[in-house]
């Protein structure tokens, strides 16, 4: 299994950097039948990271299967570096799947990151999967509010790239930050995660991805995968 605990940022820091040179941006052309949500969860001040990866039916979202998994990490907790503490559990939990989804969306970054390697095209890039990232908040670019309606959406541009978008899921609540990983690109990554929004801010894939995570690490589920 993967391991970054001997990493130092600076070391880190130069693995980003020469991921990201593998970064395909390309537009995500196919219609997906399965489309699969991850999230973890951890305390900073904790070596223990609980994972989820959550496979759904699409365009329904209707919950196929699901896997959980859970790894100790000595790397530090230092934002532009959190995908060092989250891949070996994503990855673990990523191993047990016995189907892969054609989509993996990430509650986190794609390339809306300082060195454009937020965790969805991180764990993209080394797997070969189309990713995309679809976080809560902003870490990296400039934008405008999108409209108060739901679906209104905004530009967010890195660089002066267009790299994603702010997407309004509901009726005047703040929007969600989608951004490719890899295999995608930003309009591709747009147009999915407004198919997978349901009756909350935080779409569907990444909405159950959560749910579970947290009944994992409060001891309702135990690691394995399930179906």
């Amino acid at each position: 299994m993967i391991s970054y605990d001997e990493l130092t940022i600076p070391q880190a820091t130069q693995m980003q950097k020469k991921l990201a040179a593998h970064i395909n941006l390309q537009p995500y052309n196919k219609t997906p039948r399965t489309i699969a949500g991850a999230d973890i969860s951890f305390n900073k001040s904790s070596p223990t990271v609980y994972a989820g990866v959550v496979v759904l039916s699409f365009p329904d979202l209707k919950l196929l299967s699901y896997s959980l998994a859970v790894t100790e990490t000595t790397f530090p907790y230092v934002s532009g570096y959190l995908a060092f503490r989250e891949m070996p559990a994503i990855t673990k939990a990523w191993d047990q799947l016995r189907v892969k989804p054609d989509l993996l969306v990430f509650d986190g970054q794609g390339v809306l990151h300082p060195r454009r390697l937020g965790i969805a095209t991180h764990f993209g890039i080394l797997t070969d999967q189309p990713t995309i990232g679809c976080a809560k908040t902003m870490l990296y670019g400039d934008y405008n509010n999108p409209e108060l309606e739901k679906f209104s959406t905004s530009p967010i541009y890195a660089k002066a790239e267009l790299s994603g978008y702010a997407l309004r899921t509901k009726m005047a609540v703040k929007p969600v930050f989608v951004s490719p990983g890899h295999l995608t690109d930003p309009q591709s990554a747009l147009d999915i995660m407004m198919q997978c929004v349901g009756r909350y801010r935080i779409p569907e894939p990444t909405r159950i991805a959560h749910a579970m995570v947290n009944r994992f690490r409060t001891g309702e589920l135990v690691e394995g995968f399930y179906e």
